[in-house]
């Protein structure tokens, strides 16, 4: 299937790593020029043909350095992919642990800046090259969104808040061409879930459990209807196929097995 993105221009955030290392991957194998700003360049980013810009997104000033940089690379933007997120595991787990009496404002600031106003400001940035391309805007949530009080708490209200502002976007430019959509996964291969030391590894080890063990046990409390987590190629397919040329916007798209049972 031809997805007509051959020679066409991509930003994503947070492409270091998991989600965004392999959308990454993905774009460039469709033929797209990427580049990609996160804090730190790993490895596996730099074998890629992407060009790869060290910034701090939930920073004020972050966004629009990665924007300029990505214009002069490109000439212009025809996707735009907020997918920068999660962040320290120390920080992910606060907001899991604590409640709402508990959690501090810096912690609530510093999970907004990095999941949605990195997102904001980045969209901002890019939205006049959007426009004159008519291009497309993806921002990566999470099922949280949808779960809110599963916790944790600041980062699922966080992605709330980022879904309201696809909704904004695609409403607010749709009559210039761009799109807007969202895609929330639930529970990916990613280092959240597979790292002994990351955020379920850990939850593992305080319960005395296996890691395998607990990732089935949460596979089943969380009601994964396919029993499995979603693979991170998984996820990047659906989001190249979203940055297809197409009619869909102001939608949300669920990767996450089953999860969600609402209508």
């Amino acid at each position: 299937m031809d997805l007509q993105l051959a020679g066409k221009t991509a930003v994503v955030t947070g492409g270091s790593k998991g989600i965004g290392l392999t959308l990454v991957r993905t774009l460039l194998a469709e033929g797209m020029r990427v580049v990609t700003g996160s804090r730190t360049i790993t490895a596996e980013l730099k074998e890629t043909e992407a060009v790869p810009v060290t910034v701090d997104l939930s920073t004020t000033e972050g966004p629009a350095m990665l924007i300029d940089r990505a214009i002069d690379e490109l000439g212009g933007i025809d996707v735009l992919v907020n997918n920068v997120g999660v962040g320290d595991t120390d920080d992910f787990a606060k907001g899991a642990e604590l409640n709402l009496i508990e959690l501090p404002d810096d912690a609530w600031e510093h999970t907004f800046n990095l999941h949605f106003y990195s997102a904001l400001r980045v969209s901002r940035a890019a939205l006049p090259s959007l426009i004159e391309r008519r291009g497309t805007v993806i921002n990566i949530s999470s099922i949280g969104a949808r779960n809110v009080a599963a916790g944790p708490a600041d980062y699922n209200v966080s992605k709330a808040a980022l879904n309201a502002l696809t909704k904004v976007i695609a409403e607010q430019f749709g009559s210039q061409g761009v799109r807007a959509v969202t895609v929330s996964p639930g529970p990916v291969d990613t280092g959240v879930w597979t790292d002994p030391d990351g955020f379920v590894g850990r939850l593992a080890k305080e319960q005395g459990v296996s890691h395998e063990a607990f990732v089935e046990q949460a596979m089943g409390g969380l009601g994964v209807t396919t029993g499995r987590i979603s693979t991170s190629q998984e996820v990047a397919r659906l989001i190249a196929f979203l940055a297809s040329p197409s009619n869909i916007t102001g939608n949300e798209y669920f990767i996450d097995g089953g999860l969600i049972k609402s209508v």
